[in-house]
Formats: C-alpha cells, sequence, structure tokens
C-alpha cells in the first residue's frame, strides 16, 4: 500500500511522536509519515549519543523532510506517547507501554527484527516480544509478555518494505495486526545523490563478523581476494567493529566510504552498469526497491558453510537465506 494513507482528514490534528534508534529506523518513520499513517504532524526523535543517527537526520534535513514533519534534536528521553517506534523488542520502549496507553502504534523497519515481529505477532497475544537470538531470564520474558498484551490492547500497524511471504502476511492480517508495505516513495522522489563512488562494485559491510556468526578471517580473505579483480567501494555497516574496517581500509584495491548513513540515501544515485554486493541484509530488498529502475544490480552473496560459526544456528541461516534470495 502506498502513497497518502487514507482516514486522517476527519481526525483532529495533533502531534504524533516517533522514537528512532537507528538510520533505517529514522528513514522508515519519514515514510510512514509521507504515506499518512501517523497523521499530518509528526516529530521523529532521535535517541541521543549515536553518531550515525545524527549523521542521517543531517542528510534529511538537506534534502527537506516532508510537509508537517519535524526532525528532532537527539534526546536521551524517549517521548511519553510513542505513536511509532522502529524496535518493539528495546526494554525501554516496552516499559513506556506499560506506563502509558499506546493507544496506536506504528512499527517501522528495524532490518531482520521486523519479520520477528510478525511473526510473534501473527501466533497470538501471549507470545513475548523479544529478540530472536536473546535468552531472557524470567522477569525480561515477563516484561515481554506484558508489552505484547498491551500494545495488542490498541491498534498495531506495521510499516514495512521488507517482501512478507503471503502465508505471513495473511496470518498477521488475521491476528487483527494492520501490515502496510511501501516502497520508499519519499525517498524515491528526491534528486539522487550528488556524488556516487565512481567504482563498478559497491560492497555494503555487514554485521554478521562482529554479532559472531560469520568467521572474520574468511570474510577478510574473500573481500580482499575481490579487490584483487577490481577495485571496490566499502561502505562499512554501522555496528562493524573498527579494527576491522581500519583493516579494510589499509587493503589495496579498496576504499572505505565512512558514510554514516543508510545505503538507501547514499547509493540510490548510482549509474546503469554499477553493482551492489553485500552478504545477507534487508538493505539488499530495500535497494533493489530504489536501484533497480535505474538499471543497478543488487547482488546477495551466498555464504559458504564453512563461514558461518557454531552461534549460527541452522534456522537463522535459513531465515537470513529467505530474506534476501
Amino acid at each position: 500500500m502506498n502513497g497518502r494513507f487514507p482516514g486522517w482528514e476527519n481526525r483532529v490534528v495533533k502531534q504524533a511522536s516517533a522514537w528512532v534508534e537507528s538510520p533505517l529506523q529514522m528513514l522508515c518513520a519519514v515514510e510512514a509519515h509521507h504515506a499518512g499513517l501517523l497523521g499530518p504532524a509528526t516529530v521523529v526523535v532521535p535517541r541521543a549519543g549515536l553518531r550515525a543517527l545524527k549523521a542521517t537526520r543531517r542528510e534529511l534535513l538537506r534534502l527537506g523532510p516532508p510537509p508537517g514533519l519535524e526532525l528532532a534534536e537527539p534526546r536521551e528521553r524517549m517521548p511519553r506517547r510513542l505513536n511509532a517506534v522502529g524496535d518493539a523488542f528495546s526494554g525501554r520502549v516496552q516499559v513506556r507501554w506499560l506506563t502509558s496507553l499506546p493507544g496506536e502504534v506504528v512499527v517501522v523497519d528495524d532490518g531482520l527484527a521486523t519479520l520477528r515481529l510478525l511473526e510473534l505477532l501473527a501466533e497470538g497475544p501471549f507470545r513475548p516480544l523479544l529478540r530472536a537470538r536473546a535468552e531472557p531470564g524470567p522477569l525480561r520474558t515477563a516484561l515481554g509478555l506484558a508489552a505484547a498484551l498491551r500494545l495488542r490492547a490498541g491498534r498495531v500497524s506495521v510499516f514495512t518494505a521488507l517482501p512478507v511471504p503471503e502465508p505471513l502476511a495473511a496470518s498477521v492480517r488475521a491476528a487483527g495486526v494492520r501490515l502496510v508495505t511501501h516502497d520508499f516513495a519519499w525517498l524515491r522522489a528526491q534528486p539522487p545523490s550528488p556524488q556516487g563512488p565512481s567504482e563498478r562494485t559497491v560492497v555494503l559491510g555487514t554485521s554478521l563478523v562482529r554479532n559472531g556468526l560469520v568467521h572474520r578471517d574468511r570474510y577478510l580473505r574473500w573481500l580482499t581476494g575481490l579487490a584483487e579483480r577490481e577495485p571496490l567501494a566499502y561502505y562499512p555497516h554501522r555496528r562493524e567493529d573498527p579494527v576491522d574496517v581500519a583493516l579494510i581500509r589499509e587493503s589495496p584495491g579498496i576504499t572505505v566510504h565512512d558514510a554514516g548513513v543508510p545505503a538507501e540515501l547514499t547509493l540510490r544515485g548510482l549509474d546503469p552498469g554499477q553493482r551492489v554486493l553485500s552478504l545477507p541484509s534487508t538493505a539488499i530488498s530495500s535497494l533493489r526497491v530504489l536501484l533497480s529502475p535505474r538499471g543497478v544490480a543488487v547482488e546477495p552473496v551466498d555464504v559458504p558453510d564453512d563461514w558461518w560459526t557454531s552461534r549460527a544456528a541452522p534456522a537463522l541461516r535459513s531465515h537470513l537465506t529467505g530474506v534476501t534470495g
């Protein structure tokens, strides 16, 4: 469902609040406002202390936010009432839901966590909202369950650009959750980035190494081998280990771009004939939406079996492959 979301014209005008903790969440909160899910006036409040969020806010301000949207200065305290969030698994967010009436809540994209949330919501209100790889104790589990019940007492919408399998989408809607898909309509209407990388091949960094799911040496060996065949532009993941980034920066044939903002913002001006490579990541789906019409290939890189560590359970590997295939 794209374009303006109907129904807000007849409501009392008031400002909605969106709390975001990652660059993708911030971008998708802007898209949710543009689509009309949050009403005519929205303030997007970024969490303080995150360099990537400050850089993303600067870029969005440079582009000029859609009418009715305010990008607030980063704050340590979240708004008292949350109309939109990105991380439904955050303990701070869940506590805030318990100390206020959620009412209507829009959850915007937060990478793979969005699909995890959809799976839990599809199973009914009695599934605790807990991260996929979490090993919570009794208190954290109780918080996740209480937050799920309080959230479902109101109206929940999930706003996503990710491809959601139809059986899952049907189950989510049957559970009373509104699922709204988008294709970055606002961002696609903005002028392309004035300066993009000149290299034919762009590689997106990954958090899989730092998360202990992929062996560091195998990943770095693949990257340097690729650079021996052609020059690379490398965009580090915001959670990538700085030591790894420093090693990559020293590798011949690799130019590291410290953009600090989502790839969806920085790479939308790539030219036909260029390509983007990435290990499993939800950025593959969003970049395909933005770049395929420009003739830019966005190619997932299959992770060989010997790259995975023992922490990468088969179910997780399958999940990643399903998202990016």
